[in-house]
């Protein structure tokens, strides 16, 4: 009697599964079937990728500091010249030798900050960076790089006071009143046919006086330090001064404290060097 019943209830099923849909099934189906597609087509045609705020904000941070700065050698080969793409400096130049003559400028803090980073200079267009021998450029430059990045892009000022820039920017090639037509001739040379070389090379003169016929100037940024001042200083800026000024005589380089203790500590040790080479050739 199960048995028979079962088989009697397959039978049932399989016959309503072939038969057919019903007129009104059918026509309830295509309905949903065009409603479907016409509802995927339309979300098709009017479908836009979105993007987050995050995601836009980050877009726009990343357009806006799309800057390209470009490096240049110099002839001290601590000292990297630094460029931009963007002026740095409108009139004059800027030196930071430590920390403490840093504060004016925020950059200036933030690169001095950087470990090996010994000394910073803004030109009008470049910004020189010198490390110190113990550190290699190849981990130095990528934080200068950064560091210039980031400042520029931001659009923040490069110093903290329209007083502050005006005080960085050299005053020594200003022609006053009480100036001599000598030393107005050695200003004016200095600041319109040297100055500019010299920037070329990511460093600056500083005018200190003229006396008794001598010229004293002093090196700054990539010159400073630099092997080959002696060489910048006679070859090239005493040659011009003298050729245009019969009454300048020499060039004589001024240094600073640190700098000079620096070069005497140096003699000294190139004396011991020689002093032991001249032992070992007469005690062989």
């Amino acid at each position: 009697m199960n048995v028979t019943r079962a088989t009697s209830l397959r039978r049932g099923l399989a016959a309503a599964l072939r038969s057919p849909t019903p007129a009104h099934t059918r026509a309830l189906v295509a309905s949903q079937r065009v409603v479907a597609t016409a509802r995927h087509a339309s979300t098709a045609a009017t479908w836009r990728p979105t993007i987050s705020p995050r995601v836009q904000r980050s877009a726009v941070i990343t357009s806006r500091r799309s800057m390209f700065i470009q490096t240049e050698n110099t002839p001290n080969e601590e000292s990297l010249k630094f460029i931009p793409g963007v002026e740095v400096m409108s009139t004059g130049s800027a030196e930071f030798l430590d920390t403490r003559s840093a504060l004016p400028s925020p950059l200036a803090i933030r690169l001095m900050g950087i470990q090996g980073v010994r000394a910073v200079f803004y030109g009008p267009d470049f910004v020189t960076v010198t490390k110190d021998s113990e550190h290699p450029w190849s981990v130095v430059k990528p934080e200068v790089y950064s560091t210039l990045m980031e400042h520029f892009t931001s659009g923040q000022p490069l110093f903290r006071s329209e007083e502050d820039r005006l005080n960085a920017g050299p005053q020594d090639t200003r022609i006053l009143d009480t100036d001599s037509e000598t030393v107005a001739m050695i200003k004016e040379l200095l600041d319109t046919r040297v100055r500019p070389a010299i920037q070329e090379d990511g460093g600056d003169i500083e005018y200190r006086g003229f006396e008794d016929g001598i010229v004293k100037l002093m090196l700054k940024g990539s010159c400073r330090g630099c092997s080959s001042s002696t060489v910048t200083l006679k070859s090239g800026i005493e040659r011009m001064l003298t050729h245009y000024i019969p009454e300048v005589k020499s060039i004589e380089q001024v240094l600073d404290p640190e700098e000079a203790i620096a070069l005497d500590e140096f003699s000294k040790f190139e004396k011991r060097l020689a002093d032991k080479e001249t032992t070992k050739e007469s005690n062989p």
